[in-house]
């Protein structure tokens, strides 16, 4: 290799390099405690902090193992694309675990607590809506597995979201009043997916009518729960699977969702 053309590889590889520390430098990340009643919850925010302009919010819940790296690294992909993302905490604590056994027992706690399950998501509501970077009118949520039924569950509540996102989520049962549910809906769902059955899938979409809801409910063909989620292949239950083009398409139906309800 000639000598200038060495020397120009060289300065791309360390402009490239610069380039690269700079975008990581401008995320901000922090761990933040907070409380639900006497319960302290340990939750995760991102933003991009090369500007101090007020942003939208959106908040992420996580799947049923708790709020691990995979839920943060959500939250920091959406700081990328300009938003304030707060990695909420479902179960107090931070706590995570890998165990089926264990993620279900939370999980099942919080949904059949319904009102410690709606304190803990408006605690962090509230911390995001009060943050000096968030854009108070401009909220949303979205949430994967146990998390999209989180979300789903606080559309039907009338928590003042703009809108909602379910990634391979439960899907709430029992009606809705009409005009209660503020929020738009998305939601993503693996055609394949063996947790849901086609008449929770047809209630489900019967209740948002009688509640003259705004919604959407996209089916991914060949994707099974957890389709997002690149580990699930890993963790030897069957239902489970990662279907690259289905997280892709998802992750792009919900920013076109965003453009749409939040106008970024």
């Amino acid at each position: 290799m000639k000598r200038s053309l060495r020397v120009f590889v060289i300065f791309v590889a360390f402009l490239v390099v610069g380039v690269s520390l700079e975008a990581r430098a401008a995320l901000h990340t922090e761990t933040v405690e907070y409380k639900q009643g006497d319960t302290v919850l340990v939750g995760y925010l991102a933003y991009d902090d090369t500007s101090m302009e007020r942003r939208p919010g959106v908040l992420v819940v996580h799947e049923w193992w708790g709020l691990n790296d995979y839920a943060k690294r959500r939250a920091e992909l959406l700081a990328q694309k300009g938003y304030i993302a707060f990695a909420l905490d479902m179960y107090g604590g931070g706590k995570t675990t890998d165990h089926p056994k264990q993620a279900g027992e939370w999980a099942t706690f919080v949904r059949q607590n319904r009102e410690v399950g709606t304190q803990r998501f408006l605690a962090a509501y509230e911390l995001l809506r009060n943050h000096q970077m968030t854009e108070r009118g401009k909220i949303a949520a979205i949430g994967y597995c146990f998390g999209g039924y989180i979300v789903l569950a606080m559309a039907q509540e009338g928590v003042d979201l703009r809108g909602v996102v379910s990634f391979h989520g439960a899907l709430p049962a029992g009606r809705v009043e009409p005009n209660t549910i503020k929020a738009k809906i998305l939601v993503c769902h693996g055609a394949d997916d063996a947790s849901i059955s086609y008449e929770q899938i047809r209630q489900f979409q019967e209740n948002l009518r009688d509640a003259q809801a705004d919604w959407q409910f996209i089916v991914y063909g060949g994707a099974r729960h957890g389709f997002t989620n690149p580990a699930a292949d890993g963790l030897g239950i069957p239902t489970l699977g990662y279907n690259r083009n289905a997280d892709m398409r998802s992750w792009k139906a919900m920013m076109a969702f965003f453009q749409e309800i939040l106008g970024q």
